[in-house]
């Protein structure tokens, strides 16, 4: 079993949109596949056509307690016969936003409880849908991956999100003694515009071993299915066939080698792994203030 978190501290970037693309991707390929909305927004959840679930996310990491998470898993909305193998999901609701605040009083597993929880989970490929912050929610998902992928998106400030999340993906990688790998820099949501082009050369220049290609296109198509819960092959609309094709080479070099942050010196210098140049205020170094080292 492979699981890769999908991640980002940016709202907006498409983060669900490429989880549900590849997860569709994988399931058109035949691999047992399970989305895990970890994100309170629940978009994954609903984007997968999942209303009102009984049992969520939620109870499996409040629980504490093995296979926990594998009871919480639920099948999908989407039609099955799209698929080799349909994705499953386990899902969200807005009730994860209260667990973070609880999680932060643990003094001993508040970054492993989903770990604990996805042990005897049966499935080929894990996709875990992280919230939009570098919160407990997130380390509990980087903790439990084997994989990071990183959405971000052509903009002026993409660059310097990138750094920081690899910044501090790579202090956790570091206190899990490099069993966290960073599988690529999704680049989702590129417009046939100049200044797309231009900040995705930036990406490409500052994390040349990192970035996926090809980038994701911005396309109506992607946008019409989320909107209606459906996997992208459940169209029939011009840009559907140029979009799989995408989604499903990104899927290929996610799964493909992926980086060892330890080894990984980005362009321009710094090294990814080990401590970061400048000090962060995020969960990393909160828990470790509250609880010592993790």
């Amino acid at each position: 079993m492979v699981t890769v978190a999908i991640v980002n501290q940016k709202g907006g970037v498409g983060k669900t949109t490429v989880a549900l693309g590849l997860a569709a991707m994988a399931g058109r390929r035949g691999l047992s596949t399970v989305v895990v909305d970890l994100d309170p927004q629940a978009n994954a959840t609903s984007g997968m056509g999942v209303w009102e679930p009984a049992v969520t996310v939620d109870a499996a990491i409040a629980s504490e307690r093995p296979g926990a998470l594998a009871e919480a898993l639920v099948d999908s909305g989407w039609d099955p016969a799209l698929f080799e193998r349909a994705p499953r999901i386990v899902p969200s609701s807005p009730a994860l936003a209260q667990r973070e605040p609880q999680l932060a009083m643990d003094p001993i597993g508040a970054q492993d409880r989903l770990a604990i929880a996805a042990e005897g989970l049966d499935a080929d490929l894990v996709i875990i849908d992280c919230p939009p912050s570098l919160g407990l929610l997130t380390v509990n998902a980087l903790f439990a991956a084997d994989k990071v992928a990183i959405v971000t998106e052509p903009g002026a400030w993409a660059t310097d999100g990138v750094a920081q999340i690899l910044r501090n993906v790579a202090r956790i990688a570091d206190r899990r003694h490099g069993a966290l790998e960073i599988a690529g820099i999704v680049v989702n949501r590129v417009a046939r515009t100049r200044d797309a082009r231009y900040w995705d050369d930036q990406l490409v220049e500052a994390h040349p071993d990192l970035v996926v290609r090809p980038a994701i296109r911005m396309r109506a198509a992607v946008a019409e299915a989320s909107a209606a819960s459906l996997p992208l092959h459940a169209l029939d609309r011009d840009g559907v066939a140029a979009a799989i094709e995408e989604f499903d080479a990104v899927l290929e070099a996610l799964l493909d080698e992926p980086v060892v942050l330890d080894r990984y010196e980005p362009a321009g210098g710094g090294l990814v792994g080990g401590e970061p140049a400048t000090g962060d205020n995020t969960a990393v170094g909160e828990l470790e203030a509250v609880h010592g080292e993790l």
